[in-house]
């Protein structure tokens, strides 16, 4: 594990009356939530700052009504330009994407010398070494709360409110768009396609929705969350990432008979051996807290050798608690406070090494479809022997002899390659109509 880091506050004194100068780059959603908040807060941030926070200039690529005025403020249509130009100690970064004019704005501000804050998780997840590494360098504020569960504050707990603590696991509900289907999916009985399109017609899902269903956005919040927990590299490649097309009101009222809620965890866990680093759906005990977790709602758990585990939860995303969570890292570079942005210098961050899925151990939720005829399930049971496989229940439902019928199984504790070689033994058997869908079971 790293060493323990540098002091939590240098850079010279400013002056209390002084203001802090802001720069806004992208004016959608999260940067007009930021503009209304430091519009109709000012006084109150101020008073925790120690001094005014105050717009000099915002930039976007298209002029249109915002429901809020940019009077007085200086306007680009180039984010770019804006950060090598404006008049402004701290470029906010709110247009998104890993790459393109996101990235751009990124690098110019820090070039210039100026602070940066981004609640852009895709281009940190990327490059987010690149820019702590070039900030330390010019000795700027590299702030990122935003990019992770919105207006929870996971970030400056892991660095700050935790530090005392050697962390062994943070995992949690990272994505509010997933969350939402499958809670409504829980409480309708209603398929993924049609809750999705419900998601959609909500605003909750994007029209190309696939960065939320197919778990990537959790998988970029996750390799930070691992980074700053764990002291460790950011490793986006290193994430396991699995989304939640594949599963079916069957699997969730199965799941409920057995007393499971389906949710989509990202789950980074310090070992011996490394670091595991997983997103995907999981069976959690319906008296965990993250079971109750419902509808775009995040939660993260933080577990610790002294301070056992901690739940954070809240909305994780949205204009006003994102909004909230860049003006939270405004505030702190206004009052001085310059923390890593991982927790420890760039330089310190470990290459601890990624542990693939096949050495994950763990209880599974199996639904198999077969024929109903003799012999099928001591077929069945020999191959989970002969993977070392245990079965813990089995569930079917009736149906006439020779038509297909469902088997739903739950294993004890099992090494995941055992469990993908019985399940690809048990779909060559020509009893198996359908294929087999397996859920791993957290206790979490």
């Amino acid at each position: 594990m790293p060493a323990s880091a540098p002091p939590a506050r240098r850079g010279a004194a400013v002056a209390v009356d002084a203001p802090l100068k802001v720069a806004i780059a992208g004016l959608g959603t999260v940067g007009g939530g930021t503009v209304k908040v430091l519009q109709n807060n000012a006084a109150l941030i101020a008073a925790h700052a120690g001094r005014p926070l105050v717009i000099t200039a915002v930039a976007d690529a298209v002029k249109r009504p915002l429901g809020f005025s940019v009077d007085g403020y200086a306007w680009y249509d180039d984010g770019v330009r804006m950060a090598a130009e404006a008049d402004a100690d701290v470029i906010v970064e709110l247009i998104g994407g890993a790459e393109g004019a996101a990235r751009r704005v990124c690098e110019a501000a820090i070039a210039r010398g100026r602070h940066l804050v981004t609640a852009n998780k895709a281009l940190l997840a990327h490059h987010g070494e690149a820019l702590a590494r070039e900030a330390e360098r010019r000795g700027v504020a590299l702030g990122f709360e935003a990019a992770v569960a919105g207006g929870i504050p996971i970030i400056k707990s892991l660095r700050e409110a935790f530090a005392a603590n050697a962390r062994r696991r943070v995992y949690g509900i990272l994505n509010g768009t997933c969350n939402y289907i499958l809670t409504a999916m829980q409480n309708s009985g209603r398929e993924f396609d049609a809750v999705l399109r419900e998601a959609q017609a909500l605003g909750y899902a994007e029209a190309d929705p696939s960065f939320d269903v197919d778990g990537i956005d959790t998988a970029h919040k996750l390799a930070l969350l691992a980074a700053v927990a764990f002291g460790c590299s950011v490793d986006f490649a290193a994430v396991h990432v699995e989304g939640i097309r594949h599963v079916s009101p069957v699997d969730i009222a199965f799941a409920a008979e057995l007393g499971y809620r389906i949710k989509l965890l990202g789950i980074a866990a310090l070992r011996e051996d490394g670091v595991e680093r997983r997103v995907h759906p999981c069976m959690v005990p319906a008296a965990s807290p993250l079971a109750h977790v419902d509808d775009v709602f995040n939660a993260v758990v933080v577990e610790g050798d002294f301070m056992d585990r901690v739940v954070l939860e809240g909305r994780g995303a949205g204009e006003r608690p994102t909004a909230s969570a860049v003006v939270a890292d405004l505030i702190d570079i206004a009052r001085g406070n310059r923390l890593p942005a991982f927790g420890v210098p760039v330089d310190r961050l470990q290459p601890l090494a990624p542990l693939t899925m096949s050495r994950h151990a763990g209880p599974f939720y199996i639904r198999l479809g077969v024929v109903d005829r003799p012999g099928v399930f001591a077929d069945i049971a020999v191959i989970l022997r002969d993977h070392g496989v245990s079965m813990e229940a089995v569930l079917q439902r009736a149906r006439s002899p020779g038509e297909a019928v469902p088997v739903v199984m739950t294993t004890h504790e099992t090494s995941e390659a055992a469990m993908i070689g019985a399940l690809a033994a048990i779909a060559a058997l020509p009893a198996c109509v359908d294929a087999p869908r397996m859920i791993r079971i957290e206790a979490v």
